[in-house]
């Protein structure tokens, strides 16, 4: 892996740098899917907790186990977000380490594998999170429209 004076090949080291490059970018990506489905969650919790504010007792019966559900999917989604931005980090330092490996010639093979093994276990985990609020997600619009079929059913 040597250059012209001994030196490190910088085209190979480059080319060996940008799968975890890549890999940050689709991090991003995803950490951007993430923020917005909390953005949506958090905005439906505040019209929720005005609707409750505003209504009568009648009315109000599903609205705490709905924020309630809301309150569980942000707790995941707040989860994701922190494992995906821990996996991004240790990638990012990956990088690092993989260049200042070939400049300062330290032997940190052991370090970098490390560290990806940290973002790739960080990465399962935050989607294995997004997985659960996800499904939450979709068990409480199931819960919804069974309640909105028993009250049609009722009147």
């Amino acid at each position: 892996m040597g250059g012209l004076n001994g030196g490190p090949d910088i085209a190979h080291l480059i080319q060996v740098a940008l799968t975890p490059v890549f890999m940050i970018s689709a991090i991003g990506v995803t950490l951007n899917v993430l923020t917005s489905r909390l953005a949506r969650i958090v905005d439906r919790a505040r019209a929720m907790e005005d609707q409750l504010a505003r209504s009568d007792p009648n009315e109000r019966r599903d609205l705490p186990g709905m924020l309630q559900a809301l309150s569980r999917r942000s707790g995941y989604i707040n989860t994701a977000i922190t494992l995906i931005i821990i996996s991004a980090l240790a990638i990012a330092l990956v990088v690092v380490m993989l260049f200042v490996d070939a400049f300062v010639r330290w032997e940190l093979s052991a370090l970098i594998a490390i560290l990806f093994i940290i973002s790739m276990l960080s990465l399962a985990a935050a989607l294995l999170a997004f997985l659960i609020e996800v499904r939450i997600a979709t068990a409480t619009v199931q819960i919804g429209i069974l309640a909105a079929q028993r009250q049609d059913q009722g009147s």
